[in-house]
This record gives structure tokens, sequence and C-alpha cells, in this order.
């Protein structure tokens, strides 16, 4: 959550949907310099979500750009330790079936 600023456009808006428990911390002049608005939400409705992934079908969204890992299903145990290593770089990791 903290690297997804990185991937901000100039004068983009960076949405966290998330419940975190630890703090989220962010360099204030990266923020800054990009003219980022922040939106945080937890909720979001079923009309939300359609709009989303006609947006992904449509190829509105660099969906293949947001999978930075994948592993199968039988490797995903042992990577999680791995993926919660801040410099592992992780941004959205796929399991595999």
């Amino acid at each position: 959550m903290t690297a997804g600023l990185n991937y901000v456009a100039h004068g983009g808006t960076y949405v966290l949907v998330s419940v975190v428990r630890d703090t989220i911390c962010f360099a204030d002049p990266e923020f800054h310099k990009r003219e980022t608005s922040l939106l945080g939400s937890r909720n979001a409705t079923p009309e939300d979500f359609a709009i989303v992934l006609e947006a992904m079908r449509e190829g509105l969204v660099p969906t293949e750009a947001l999978v930075t890992h994948r592993v199968s299903l039988d490797e995903a145990p042992g990577s999680f330790p791995v993926w919660i290593k801040p410099e592992t770089g992780v941004i959205k990791a796929l399991i595999e079936i």
C-alpha cells in the first residue's frame, strides 16, 4: 500500500480500499510533487464492482501491470513469508489453480 503511491500519475487519485491494522506511511514530498488526491474506503457496492469489472474487460485497467507475482496453489504457503517483506515489491500476487 505504501509503494502504490509510486504508480499514481501526476494529478491522480490514490484510492486505498482496505482495513489495515498498521500505519501506512509514504513520503510527503512525493505525494505533493504528484499533486495526488488520497481517498480511503472500506466499502463498495455491487454496482461499484460492476463498473470496475467492466473497465477491466474493456482494457481500461492495466491488470497485467498490477500483477507482480504468480505462484501455483502448492507454492502459495511458502510464498507468503517472502511476500510480506517490502523489498519483495509485491503489488498483487496471484495464486493460480
